[in-house]
């Protein structure tokens, strides 16, 4: 994570709400032949335990089991021109971005872990996406959904540590910050913009 104390988020249980509130990582494995990384949604499943399911098939699911992971969790980020602040040529290019970082032991789960965590995983999403109609599994065929929980697996983090980085112009002017959140919102980064404090 960046080493500027400035650009600390906060506390470990306001970085992991807004990890699991982005809901995807990038989850990072060595393996003996070379690291690996699998992309998945996530949810909480206790004080400091995460969930994650993969597919049967990806080539990191065998080394998942029992190993040291690393979870990578980004929100809105962007690069930060110098153009953007007062005195440009005082100023080098940058970028501005908001992440997390998750490390512990992944553990496979048993399938009733696994549908706990599709639900927990659809009753967290659903109703951000169509809140008139959300999914539900009731929805689903009961055989067909067996059928498709054959080809994942899900697996469960014991949390180890939580760190994070909201680098977002802190470290800037107030004038510095007010340009470089008029320049996101011109070249369609408004997400970013919005989360530049004023």
């Amino acid at each position: 994570m960046h080493p500027n104390p400035v650009f600390r988020p906060g506390d470990e249980a306001g970085m992991l709400d807004w990890a699991v509130g982005i809901g995807f990582a990038h989850i990072f494995v060595t393996t003996p032949d070379l690291p690996l990384v699998v992309h998945a949604p996530v949810v909480t499943v206790g004080e400091r335990r995460l969930r994650f399911h993969v597919a049967r098939a990806n080539r990191a699911t065998p080394h998942l089991d029992g190993a040291r992971v690393l979870l990578s969790i980004a929100g809105a980020q962007g690069y930060i021109t110098p153009n953007w602040y007062v005195a440009p040529g005082q100023q080098v290019p940058t970028w501005d971005y908001t992440a997390v970082e998750i490390d512990g032991v992944a553990r496979a789960c048993d399938d009733d872990a696994l549908v706990e965590q599709l639900d927990r995983l659809a009753a967290i999403h659903e109703p951000r996406v169509i809140p008139e109609n959300p999914w539900t599994r009731a929805k689903m065929d009961e055989d067909r959904f067996r059928a498709m929980l054959r080809a994942i697996i899900a697996f469960e983090v014991e949390i180890d540590g939580i760190r994070g980085t909201r680098k977002l112009s802190q470290n800037k002017s107030a004038a510095d910050r007010a340009g470089v959140v008029a320049g996101l919102m011109r070249s369609g980064h408004a997400d970013l913009a919005r989360e530049i404090p004023q």
